[in-house]
């Protein structure tokens, strides 16, 4: 394997921080489809096997049981009378530690999700481009010079 230029870019990459336009309408059989598939995404990629994930849930909700068959049809896009409820979503993803979801639920907006410190990191970006008009906008009165009157006779 060939060892890539760090000076090349790599067009095939997906953007870390992609930027999101809002969709102009809500395609809730798309957003439901992918939502399930996602959240059965997460139920692969977890440690923990159905019961114990709906255990789980069941524990971060305060209530006697959440069966595995609730979770089957909160996974199933067939099960569209199924949907999760939004307090039930965050047990979820409690559960599995699938955070990424959160994503999921709003790139439709054109929102994008930050986790932590990434967070730090906009407000950085944000502060770096005030700098930068500020010191444009210094440039500019700057260039004029400033003729001084007081104290001259």
């Amino acid at each position: 394997m060939t060892k890539r230029d760090p000076s090349q870019l790599d067009f095939f990459k997906e953007q870390l921080f992609p930027v999101r336009a809002a969709a102009d309408r809500i395609d809730i059989d798309r957003f439901r489809a992918r939502l399930k598939r996602d959240m059965a995404r997460a139920i692969r990629e977890c440690p923990y096997d159905r019961p114990t994930i709906a255990a789980r849930m069941a524990d971060y909700l305060a209530v006697a049981g959440v069966s595995k068959a609730t979770l089957d049809a909160y996974t199933a896009e067939s099960a569209a009378a199924h949907d999760i409820s939004l307090v039930r979503f965050k047990a979820f993803v409690r559960a599995t530690g699938a955070t990424w979801l959160w994503d999921t639920i709003v790139s439709d907006d054109g929102l994008l999700l930050l986790e932590g410190d990434e967070a730090r990191l906009a407000e950085i970006a944000r502060i770096q481009q005030e700098r930068r008009a500020l010191t444009a906008e210094l440039k500019v009165l700057q260039a004029t010079p400033v003729t001084i009157r007081r104290g001259r006779k």
